[in-house]
């Protein structure tokens, strides 16, 4: 099965489009202020409306308000949500969206009970825990902790960068790799060649 590719937190029009353009499943767009790829309501439209057919857009929300994320949800074309906080499953499917669910992995995560509570998820991300940040660490969790079936389809991020791409879908043999800081100038700031050795690293494994 090929592993699809989903990158996140993209701040421009033009390092979105090159991303689809190169065959890139997936892009996420930040909405979480915070964060230092947190997009705007005017950008992301932008970024949506330029992106070519195929490419699925992903917007990532970390415990967010109702209103909020309707506000999203009405002005930006996304096809999936992604849930990085503490949301119930019942927050989760409010919206009528298929919906990811994010958690960060430690040595205690019990990753069955979380996939039992979130069953009707479209699939399960699992990032590294970090006490501050909600994802785009930039820091790699233990593989080792990830399990060999999972009833989800199972999305790894966390550290992921074209040196490691390879390495991370022959160890874990992931649905999808989701990666942010790996692609990066600095934070927020994508690079067109990390982003070409990316997806190439992951054609060829």
């Amino acid at each position: 099965m090929r592993t699809r590719v989903k990158m996140c937190g993209f701040s421009t029009v033009e390092t979105a489009v090159y991303a689809a353009q190169l065959g890139v499943d997936a892009i996420g767009l930040v909405f979480y202020p915070p964060s230092s790829r947190h997009v705007s309501l005017e950008t992301a439209v932008e970024i949506v409306s330029a992106l070519p057919a195929f490419t699925s857009v992903v917007a990532l929300f970390v415990d967010a308000s109702e209103a909020n994320i309707n506000q999203v949800l009405n002005k930006v074309a996304i096809d999936y949500i992604q849930f990085h906080g503490n949301e119930t499953p019942e927050a989760c499917r409010r919206y009528q969206k298929p919906y990811i669910k994010a958690i960060s992995i430690s040595k205690d995560t019990q990753i069955a009970s979380v996939v039992r509570h979130y069953k009707d998820a479209c699939a399960l991300l699992v990032d590294t825990y970090h006490p501050q940040e909600k994802g785009g660490t930039g820091a790699c969790f233990d593989w080792n902790l990830m399990p060999k079936q999972c009833e989800l389809p199972l999305i790894l991020a966390g550290g992921l960068t074209p040196e490691n791409a390879q390495q991370a879908i022959t160890q874990v043999r992931p649905y999808a790799l989701d990666v942010s800081s790996g692609i990066e100038i600095k934070k927020g700031i994508k690079s067109k060649a990390k982003i070409a050795a990316f997806i190439k690293e992951v054609n060829q494994s």
